[in-house]
């Protein structure tokens, strides 16, 4: 499996030298000041696991060039301080058998329902098999973007800029907090707490590297809780982030003594359960509600989806 060291995927910004193919565009790579040598070298060193013959047959096929779009080749010089250009490929990639939707598609926006179990956009060992190169294809919009994301664990709304032109906007709307955003989760009961319940923490990275954890000091997160019912023995929580730090709703779940249902990484980091499709986190993305910043009305959208448990 190839997991590079320092490459990255193209982003908005960011001037591709190589096209958009079949949903999946370049990765690109700076080269760091003082390297040097032949680009082979180079390229086995950076990424181990890929190998010299798979390196060798990517030039050859044109898939790794420079900034300016022309082709490497294995004996190239490595020049410190320019960027190169190169497609990431897998060997084998597990197929998420769980289908989005699109909700509502204009000129400037894509809204869609993701499933549980499907990443965001490409990374580790996700490439086709993402909601971002999913309605790429699906839709024909090669600059499709999102605006904001969910944990590949996490179902339900989130939104994609088709457009450059408004791009700007749309994201201004999150960076300048002017998005609600409402979450459902299945946990255990809460007792001897007023409703709602508003929990303030100061989060930061937690071990292993992939979890986040609270210590003292002034809060950095902020979740308004409500307990909306039960289903079974589990209740149901409409939960709303007014901050949108990582794992923020299910760190702050577990902090309370409730973690979410189905939850591998809190408050316990649980054996890696692969390809396991079975027991989905029981955390769903409602609604998003913000006021368009083109026309003034205001907007809202509502997943379909639904939060089912079993043990």
């Amino acid at each position: 499996m190839e997991r590079p060291r320092m490459g990255r995927q193209a982003s908005a910004n960011a001037v591709a030298a190589l096209p958009i193919v079949n949903g999946v565009g370049p990765s690109y790579l700076w080269l760091p000041h003082g390297s040097g040598g032949a680009m082979i070298g180079f390229l086995i060193a950076q990424f181990p696991a890929v190998g010299e013959a798979a390196w060798r047959d990517r030039m050859a096929r044109g898939q790794v060039v420079d900034g300016a779009g022309a082709r490497l080749a294995p004996d190239s010089v490595v020049r410190s301080g320019t960027r190169i250009w190169y497609y990431r490929e897998l060997e084998a990639e597990t197929a998420i058998p769980y289908q989005e939707q699109v909700l509502f598609q204009d000129e400037h926006l894509v809204v869609a329902d993701k499933p549980h179990f499907l990443p965001m956009a490409p990374a580790g060992r996700f490439l086709r098999e993402t909601l971002l190169v999913r309605l790429k294809l699906r839709l024909g919009i090669d600059d499709l973007v999102p605006i904001h994301r969910l944990d590949r664990e996490t179902a339900g709304v989130v939104l994609f800029s088709s457009n450059v032109a408004s791009r700007g906007a749309y994201q201004s709307l999150f960076q300048k907090r002017r998005v609600s955003k409402a979450y459902e989760a299945l946990a255990a009961p809460l007792e001897n707490l007023a409703w709602p319940h508003v929990h303030r923490s100061l989060m930061v990275e937690g071990t292993p590297f992939f979890r986040m954890r609270e210590v003292a000091g002034a809060p950095n997160s902020e979740t308004s809780i409500q307990m909306a019912g039960m289903q079974g023995e589990l209740a149901l929580y409409r939960l709303q982030p007014h901050t949108g730090r990582k794992h923020q709703l299910r760190v702050h779940m577990a902090s309370l003594g409730a973690p979410i249902a189905n939850d591998a990484f809190y408050p316990d980091a649980q054996p890696c359960r692969g390809d396991d499709f079975t027991r989905p986190l029981q955390l769903l993305a409602r609604s998003i509600a913000f006021t368009d910043p083109l026309s003034g009305k205001e907007r809202e959208f509502f997943s379909e989806r639904r939060l089912v448990y079993s043990e």
